[in-house]
């Protein structure tokens, strides 16, 4: 496993791990007035691997390292402990203990299907990417694995935490899909002109994109929480864009140049929409306030939506309005073209026709009912406080 990057390696479950054993003799050490740390010593001071210099044949010089690591654990009962003073004779680890081949204490067992099995867990590093570390591990480590594992042993995946991303990158990338198509039908519908609609799409991933460009360049990765974010924010990203592109298509309606209108379209709604990402921003920011684990887990999420809607103020108050100057001049220009020669309108344009109609009648009838509100104007307050009070009598039942 060392080839994949950001890879940590907890201890095993349901298996024996290897332990060399030293079973001391407390009576022969107090005989020999040798102590237990006497006999560590003298194991980790001959199981050693050191270097012993170099060696030169002709244009080449090599290292040599002494092995002193014994092939079987009984030759450690042959280390040397000291001289015997009264004889003379050499002390050895066999005379005051035994070494043998010993396994950890096993505190859990693990079964598959009712054979007993090994469980081991890769985990990731903090900054690491988990789907870069499943997909090193799929395609180098478990075929290496599995080609040099003895006969009889079967290594199987039994849980893969990168579907779970992939799953919210799909999520993700779907909400951006439907928030896109809905609101190319709402500008398709109210603008009838489908440059203004590619804009407002355009808009869209861009958003998303500086989002998680912020997000790698402070330290974030992308994980449930940060995609999440920005599935969360895909509904809102849409509202600077169409705020825009709709102020630009009234002033130029009403008889502006549509350079002058661009300007200015782009200019009178700046400062609104500032206060309304901010507001919107205020509301995750506070999540930088929480404590403990909730503050790790959910801080990331808030940044995810807090980045993609400046982001999307700043391509509101810049691209969007570079767009709307060059495509809707040619949307200009082909529709003088178009009278010019005596043909029809599009389709677009006979079907914001149709919807301008129908809609300026639903806003006649608001702007009635709204006037007979203003001359009666305690009806409302007082319907809102039925409101409120039959809200509040079901909330404390």
């Amino acid at each position: 496993m060392a080839p994949v990057p950001g890879t940590l390696l907890p201890p095993p479950h349901g298996g024996k791990i290897r332990q060399i054993m030293v079973d001391i003799d407390p009576t022969k050490l107090q005989a020999m007035k040798i102590s237990p740390l006497d006999v560590s010593n003298a194991i980790n001071a001959q199981n050693l691997t050191l270097p012993g210099g170099t060696v030169k044949f002709g244009p080449s010089q090599y290292n040599i390292q002494m092995n002193g690591i014994p092939y079987f654990s009984k030759q450690l009962n042959n280390i040397p402990l000291r001289k015997d003073p009264n004889t003379g004779a050499i002390i050895r680890i066999r005379d005051v203990a035994q070494v043998r081949d010993g396994w950890e204490v096993q505190h859990n067992v693990v079964r598959r299907e009712g054979q007993r099995s090994v469980l081991l867990r890769i985990m990731k590093a903090g900054n690491a990417s988990t789907l870069a570390v499943v997909n090193d591990m799929r395609d180098t480590v478990l075929p290496i694995s599995r080609a040099a594992a003895p006969p009889g042993m079967k290594i199987d995946e039994l849980f893969d935490q990168s579907l779970f991303v992939k799953a919210a990158i799909k999520g993700v990338a779907s909400e951006a899909v439907i928030a896109g198509l809905l609101t190319a039908a709402m500008i398709l519908a109210f603008l009838a002109s489908w440059r203004s609609t590619l804009i407002v799409a355009v808009s869209i991933p861009l958003a998303i994109l500086s989002s998680i460009a912020i997000l790698s360049a402070t330290g974030e990765t992308l994980n449930l929480m940060t995609l999440g974010g920005l599935a969360l924010a895909v509904g809102i990203l849409v509202d600077d864009a169409t705020v825009t592109i709709e102020n630009i298509h009234r002033l130029h309606h009403d008889g502006a140049e549509l350079r002058k209108a661009v300007l200015d379209g782009a200019a009178g709604i700046a400062l609104p929409t500032l206060v309304s990402t901010l507001a919107i921003s205020c509301v995750f920011v506070s999540v930088e306030f929480l404590t403990g684990p909730s503050r790790f887990l959910f801080t990331p999420m808030a940044l995810a939506v807090v980045y993609a809607m400046l982001a999307s103020y700043v391509i509101s108050r810049t691209l969007v309005p570079i767009f709307a100057a060059l495509l809707l001049r040619s949307e200009e220009q082909a529709k003088k073209r178009r009278e010019e020669a005596g043909k029809p309108p599009t389709i677009f344009e006979r079907f914001g026709a149709k919807f301008d109609a129908r809609f300026e009648r639903l806003r006649n009838g608001y702007e009635k009912t709204l006037s007979g509100l203003l001359h009666s104007a305690w009806k409302v307050p007082a319907l809102g406080g039925i409101f409120v009070l039959t809200a509040v009598l079901l909330a404390t039942q």
